[in-house]
């Protein structure tokens, strides 16, 4: 879903302080936090964004193309893993992400984070959203019963 605003500046203060210039997003919805991602980034930075669902996705293109942002975009349509994966396999992008931000099925993101551990540079954040899952995770009974 769509990135809250104060989270969305949170993250933007971060890849300004890190001095980040490379970043990966997993599932972009209508890219809300892929702009806010390009907009912090320098001009010759780069945001890898992969979704599914590319028809979301286009739905902020034109937002995206209004901020001047979309020469540091690179849309991927397709399943994350498997995109992950492909990134990994050319090996050119092993250890080159400053940061990654995942928004995806909660259930995988350990197998995304295993994933990214091998893509993020050393010293690289990877970032997750919901990751208390409206507090199912700390009172995992109260969503199960």
């Amino acid at each position: 879903m769509v990135l809250p605003a104060d989270e969305g500046l949170f993250l933007s203060m971060l890849l300004k302080i890190m001095n980040a210039k490379k970043t990966i997003e997993i599932e972009v919805f209508t890219g809300y936090s892929v702009l806010n991602t390009a907009l912090a980034v320098p001009d010759n930075g780069k945001v890898i964004a992969i979704d599914l669902n590319k028809e979301y996705y286009e739905t902020g293109i034109p937002f995206i193309k209004k901020a001047g942002m979309e020469h540091k975009i690179d849309f991927i349509h397709g399943n994350a893993m498997q995109a992950l994966n492909e990134l990994i396999a050319n090996g050119k992008e092993v250890g080159s992400f400053d940061f990654a931000f995942v928004d995806a099925d909660k259930i995988n993101y350990i197998n995304y984070h295993k994933i990214l551990l091998k893509l993020v540079k050393v010293g690289g954040i990877i970032a997750y959203d919901n990751t208390l899952w409206y507090g199912s995770v700390v009172a995992p009974e109260i969503f199960t019963t």
